[in-house]
């Protein structure tokens, strides 16, 4: 997709020819003759780059510099004049200016100078998102399951193919999706993330595709969407079972025509994207219900993904729960903490409902509040520590009493009754988290313990 350079000068011939020169080198342009109309084009519209005279009729560029670098912050300016000193130029550069060339106008070093620009620019950019995403974007773990994994991604990256990765909340799907872009041939171009579930449905739209000032009450500047700035890169949609039909209509026909428009215009846009759907939901099934369109369904599950939840590679918890021990201490510091072996076995017999992130958020725990660099039993919290998690297996006598039933009916409510019992003994009689681990609401678990007659036992 086209940078857009913004040129804020008073005098017509050399906007004129800066634009001239800048379109041939295939970049959009806009151009201003004073403080006031860049203003005015900066309401409906954010460029990748400005060039800034220090002399403007109606004020000065050096007064006009904070403002622009406070509202965006991310666009490099450069400025220009013919009036120039040494002094100006530090000055400019001291209040956040790129660059400060002199009038006459090399244009040869106005390219240069704007295409350094946008490179350095596009570097902080990339720094900035390696810097917060390295420690959480790499998949850990030595299990079969995980090892798969990391095979099925090396080979599915290097295409451009739609993937589709199905999980458990919490197991790492972003982290899939990351990988795949790393390894991609877009790798240097951006991640854009999106969940879908976060994002209200009445927002969902025009935060995907972005909007021109005025189309809904609020707009009052043109917005890019995380289409757009995805461009050339991969967008992952995270929970994209949660959008509505209308939105899955408007996924679909990005997906087929490779272009969008922005709500409130009629332009098409050309996009180059790769895009990487994530869903805890069983969308065939969806599908049936009426909750998903089958076409979008088959563009995304192009190249399926399954993400192993963390119960079926408890030999990876040691090293998870140490990475994060030590990720903890690497950005808020403090002593390293160590699990003692007994809470490792302890933490392998979890069933983990909430899996990797579950994991991540004990250890955090565990970091502030063990007293001792070793953690023990002692430090775990009560539904780990009481070692419950073995009555998470029914006993075998209790499956001969449930053959013996005399009538289907009779079976499903002894066998109901014998596995909330279980799992409620798993939890410590955590009400809420059994919930989570049946997939039930707690309101429907209570009624359930009153009807079957399940009481907790010493």
């Amino acid at each position: 997709m086209k940078k857009t350079i913004l040129i804020i000068d008073d005098e017509p011939d050399i906007r004129q020819s800066m634009s001239d020169i800048f379109r041939d080198e295939g970049y959009n342009v806009i151009a201003a003759e004073d403080g006031s109309q860049a203003l005015s084009l900066l309401e409906k519209e954010t460029p990748d780059l400005m060039f800034l005279d220090i002399w403007l009729p109606d004020s000065d560029g050096l007064k006009l510099l904070p403002g622009l670098k406070k509202e965006h912050p991310q666009v490099p300016v450069i400025m220009i004049s013919g009036h120039g000193t040494i002094e100006t130029a530090v000055q400019a550069t001291k209040m956040g200016a790129f660059d400060f060339i002199e009038k006459p106008l090399s244009l040869d070093k106005l390219v240069i100078t704007a295409s350094n620009a946008l490179t350095i620019s596009h570097l902080k950019e990339e720094n900035l998102r390696l810097k917060e995403k390295y420690n959480e974007n790499r998949l850990i773990g030595n299990c079969k399951n995980i090892t798969q994994l990391k095979e099925q991604i090396r080979i599915i990256a290097p295409t451009d193919g739609w993937a589709l990765i199905i999980g458990e909340d919490g197991t790492g799907k972003e982290l899939v999706a990351r990988e795949i872009h790393r390894l991609s041939s877009r790798h240097e171009s951006p991640f854009i993330s999106v969940n879908c579930a976060a994002i209200p449905e009445n927002l969902i739209e025009s935060d995907l595709f972005g909007y021109e000032k005025g189309a809904f009450s609020g707009a009052d500047r043109r917005q890019k969407g995380k289409f757009e700035q995805s461009h050339e890169g991969t967008i992952f949609l995270d929970e994209i079972g949660e959008l509505s039909l209308g939105t899955q209509a408007r996924i679909l026909q990005v997906l087929q025509e490779k272009t969008f428009t922005r709500l409130g215009s009629s332009n098409t846009i050309p996009i180059n994207v790769r895009i990487i759907a994530a869903t805890n939901k069983d969308l065939e099934e969806e599908i049936a219900r009426g909750n998903f369109r089958q076409d979008l369904f088959y563009c995304l599950n192009v190249l399926p993904i399954q993400v192993p939840p963390l119960r079926e590679r408890s030999e990876d918890i040691p090293i998870l729960a140490e990475n994060f021990l030590c990720s903890y201490h690497n950005n808020h510091g403090g002593a390293v903490k160590h699990l003692a072996p007994e809470v490792i076995s302890q933490l392998k017999k979890y069933h983990w409902p909430g899996n990797v992130r579950e994991l991540k958020n004990l250890m955090e725990r565990l970091s502030i509040m063990s007293a001792s660099e070793l953690v023990q039993i002692s430090d775990l919290p009560p539904y780990l520590r009481s070692g419950a998690q073995a009555a998470d297996t029914i006993p075998s006598a209790a499956w001969q009493n449930l053959l013996r039933c005399d009538s289907l009916a009779e079976a499903v409510k002894d066998f109901e009754k014998l596995y909330i019992t279980s799992k409620l003994n798993a939890s410590d009689w955590n009400i809420a988290k059994a919930a989570t681990i049946i997939g039930t609401t707690r309101r429907n678990l209570r009624r359930k313990i009153t009807t079957l007659g399940i009481a907790q036992t010493d």
